[in-house]
């Protein structure tokens, strides 16, 4: 059997994903990681999946989380109207964060298959780094995880464009692939070669809410009406369609969603304030879940990952 796991994009809605992996190593007893073949992650997703394939637990990286969320989404600082003009926050707090906990560490370091998406601004056309994991496929081995790390999450209007050490401008992989569970069958089934009757897939959202939308009023709604809203639709028909996408490749029936309805608090990506209620939300879900996803991810430990190059050969960032 080939087991995935598939982190959303979401910001520091991130917790959730993060406690739910935690909830799970305490049933465990060991780290979470472990037990999948693949990894991959979006945005704050990418982060996760990077920090799990360099070894660390998920508790760490979910109080990763709680000690620098006000570091990296400060508040009160800067004029209202800051994120109109230029990005809301500025990289460099990000950048000390990820730097304390990755160091000087590259993707090759990951001790699982890793895929993470960004866009790469200047070439017009989506990025993914990818572990040394196929020996048909560019992959990243030497960029530092740092940098990956910022690639996949320089949201617009959140962060800056994220540059390359060698100039390249990258935004946050959501642009196209904020639930990546299509993306990380693809590259099972296409990539990996694996055969798609022993693949299965569990996908983490960061919690989802329902679309505001006045259909019934049967308006045709003008540019007004939806310019505050097409981002929502945009983002949630993306991510139907990945999920549409791994359920065909693979059957419904081995796709194992978890996103929680929490439309009524309507959480922000960089609302501080909610991260208690999301890392108990995510405590609460791993405990629910565990047994229905034991018997299918949990048996026994993956095989270890030989990347297919050596780490000391460079590749092409």
């Amino acid at each position: 059997m080939r087991r995935i796991l598939t982190i959303d994009g979401g910001g520091l809605k991130g917790v959730f994903p993060a406690a739910f992996l935690a909830g799970l190593e305490d049933q465990l007893g060991g780290r979470v990681a472990d037990y999948f073949d693949l990894i991959a992650g979006t945005s704050t997703g990418g982060i996760i999946a990077i920090g799990l394939g360099l070894g660390l637990t998920s508790h760490e990286i979910l109080q990763l989380y709680r000690e620098n969320a006000a570091r990296i989404f400060p508040r009160g600082r800067g004029f209202p109207i800051r994120g109109v003009f230029r990005a809301k926050y500025a990289a460099s707090a990000l950048r000390q964060v990820l730097t304390e906990i990755f160091g000087d560490r590259v993707l090759g370091e990951s001790s699982t298959r890793l895929v993470i998406p960004s866009l790469n601004l200047a070439a017009e056309k989506v990025h993914i780094y990818r572990t040394s994991h196929a020996a048909n496929v560019v992959h990243n081995g030497r960029v530092p995880a740092v940098e990956v790390a910022l690639a996949t999450v320089a949201a617009p209007s959140y962060f800056p464009i994220h540059l390359s050490p060698e100039g390249v401008p990258f935004i946050d992989g959501s642009l196209w692939a904020g639930n990546p569970v299509g993306l990380a069958v693809i590259e099972a089934l296409g990539t990996l070669r694996w055969d798609r009757e022993e693949v299965r897939v569990l996908s983490l959202g960061c919690t989802s809410s329902r679309l505001n939308i006045a259909w019934k009023k049967r308006t045709s709604f003008g540019s007004s009406y939806w310019f505050a809203r097409l981002a929502d639709v945009f983002l949630t028909a993306q991510c139907s369609s990945a999920l549409v996408t791994a359920q065909t490749l693979i059957g419904a029936e081995h796709v194992f969603r978890i996103s929680p309805d929490m439309s009524q608090q309507r959480l922000a990506m960089d609302a501080v304030e909610h991260l208690s209620a999301l890392s108990e939300l995510g405590q609460q879900e791993a405990s629910h879940a565990y047994s229905r996803l034991a018997p299918v991810f949990f048996y026994q430990k993956a095989a270890q990952f030989a990347p297919n190059h050596p780490e000391t050969e460079p590749a092409a960032a």
